[in-house]
This record gives structure tokens, C-alpha cells and sequence, in this order.
């Protein structure tokens, strides 16, 4: 069972970040737009899918593999869950290590499954 104080924490962290919906992922791949996704699930979650492009990161080794993915602090970077509230908290963390534009997908990967089918 989730404790109410994980709730408190994605929600004082989303305060903090940009979230875009699956639609606005969607309408950044179509665009060419440069950015690097990343996935910050398990490796058990990546295992069963992903978005396609995405770069696998889990959220426990995040911020010391992160520079296997970019080191560019000015990057744009989306980064997605499983349902939009580790990426929240991924994002927080990547924020406060410089990264200037973070944004978290809103409804993870579960969110981007079912607005594909």
C-alpha cells in the first residue's frame, strides 16, 4: 500500500516541473523535435515495453548513470514512469543537478499505451 506521504511528495514535486501529456510526446517525436526520452522504470517494467526511442534509466541509478545519456545540462529531456509519478519526483532530482528543461510525461507509459491504442 502507497503511504499517504509518497502522495504529498509527487504532488509538492509536480508544483516543480513541467508535465506534458501523451499527446504533446507524441506531437514532439512527429516534430523531429530534439529532445532525449527516458525511461526511469525497472528493468523488469522496460522488459514487458517501451516508448520507442527511449533511452532505459532506472529511477534508483538515475542520477549516477545519468551522463551515460547526456551530459548537456541544456538538453531537453522527457522522462516517463509508469504512470507519471516517479518521473515527477526523476525530474525534481534532475532539476536540482543542473538539467535546466526537464519535463515529466504525465500518465507514464501506462498513459501513452492507452492513448495508442
Amino acid at each position: 500500500m502507497v503511504m499517504p506521504e509518497f502522495h504529498t511528495l509527487v504532488n509538492e514535486a509536480k508544483k516543480e516541473i513541467q508535465e506534458i501529456d501523451s499527446a504533446g510526446l507524441k506531437k514532439m517525436q512527429q516534430s523531429g523535435e530534439d529532445f532525449l526520452l527516458l525511461d526511469v522504470r525497472d528493468p523488469d517494467e522496460v522488459a514487458k515495453g517501451t516508448i520507442p526511442g527511449a533511452v532505459a534509466i532506472s529511477r534508483g541509478m538515475l542520477e549516477y548513470k545519468i551522463d551515460t545519456a547526456t551530459t548537456d545540462k541544456n538538453k531537453k529531456l522527457v522522462l516517463y514512469c509508469g504512470g507519471g509519478s516517479r518521473s515527477a519526483l526523476a525530474a525534481v532530482s534532475l532539476k536540482k543537478m543542473g538539467f535546466k528543461n526537464v519535463i515529466s510525461l504525465a500518465g507514464g507509459y501506462r498513459g501513452w499505451k492507452e492513448s495508442s491504442s
